[in-house]
């Protein structure tokens, strides 16, 4: 597997641990995919919508088959995608993937420029540590008028949590270490999909709130997700029993809903983006315009610098 060299002051995240991490989570994944079910759903979606076939595809950070799983629920136009490629950096998650599969890690990906019709992501780039230079690995990848889709953590994604580890970090240790990973903003993916090279960006988010019973239980479920903290700058001790239960119970006394149960809120942004083709649509030459505006409005056009009437 090519091994991914991010300029040093890139790295965010410790990816070789993130894999074993993924490595543990892979044997009872299923029981936590719950999330990746549903931002599977809404790419296969956006797919069937897209006004062509996909002869080769690839879901890069797939997990057990993430789109291919999406696909078999949901359905897909018989010849929609020719051939769906699996990669992934988990060796134990990749096995579960159909074939063909490629053992891979998004920020260094295998295949050759302009091979894709079609790249997806589900839920892996919020762990990339050169965003940008992933994004660009993939529009060179796509073909001409390839299209881009995924889905990745962003803006609030866990705000919760972090709020309550925070606070019960500073009062019981006088100090505060990162422990929720930071994500990016849905205003930030479109503007990196620009910087990459992409045309007619798009991003929107899905918010998720998950109700549970007290807060330990969704830590569980971020361990069953492969989702636990693999800052740089992390801790390397475990977090004391007492800070973890005082963040329990600040959780309870901020974010407690009516019935005694916490949310925890889980922002979904789905980006688009296409490789360029002459054949896109194009912003009008500035001048191009046939109609006024002014016309349009029913008023009066005036030179810049005039003043209205009193």
């Amino acid at each position: 597997m090519p091994e991914a060299s991010p300029d040093p002051k890139m790295r965010i995240f410790d990816r070789t641990l993130l894999r074993r991490r993924r490595d543990r989570a892979a044997a009872s994944f299923g029981d936590y995919d719950f999330l990746l079910r549903r931002a599977g759903e809404d790419i296969v979606e956006r797919i069937a919508a897209a006004n062509r076939d996909f002869e080769v595809a690839a879901d890069l950070g797939c997990h057990r088959g993430t789109l291919a799983q999406a696909i078999a629920e949901g359905g897909l136009p018989q010849g929609k995608i020719g051939m769906l490629v699996s990669s992934d950096m988990s060796i134990p998650m990749l096995t579960a993937a159909p074939a063909p599969r490629v053992i891979a890690d998004e920020e260094a990906l295998p295949f050759a420029n302009g091979s894709l019709n079609l790249a997806t992501s589900i839920l892996s780039l919020h762990w990339a540590n050169d965003l940008p230079g992933t994004l660009i690995q993939i529009r060179r990848a796509l073909k001409p008028d390839g299209l881009f889709l995924s889905a990745l953590f962003g803006g609030e994604t866990l705000t919760e949590l972090r709020q309550s580890l925070a606070e019960a970090e500073i009062e019981l240790e006088g100090g505060l270490s990162p422990r929720i990973s930071p994500f990016a903003d849905l205003r930030d993916m479109g503007s990196l999909l620009q910087r990459a090279g992409f045309a007619l960006p798009v991003a929107d988010t899905d918010r998720v709130t998950v109700r549970y019973a007290d807060p330990l239980r969704l830590m569980a479920d971020l361990r069953g997700m492969g989702e636990t903290n693999t800052l740089i700058e992390r801790r390397r001790t475990p977090i004391r029993r007492a800070t973890l239960m005082r963040a329990g119970e600040i959780y309870r006394e901020k974010f407690a809903l009516p019935d005694g149960r916490v949310p925890a809120t889980f922002d979904i942004v789905i980006v688009t983006g296409w490789a360029p083709h002459e054949s896109q649509q194009k912003p009008l030459r500035p001048g191009s315009a046939e109609a006024r505006l002014a016309d349009a409005l029913g008023t009066v056009e005036r030179p810049a610098g005039d003043k209205t009437g009193r």
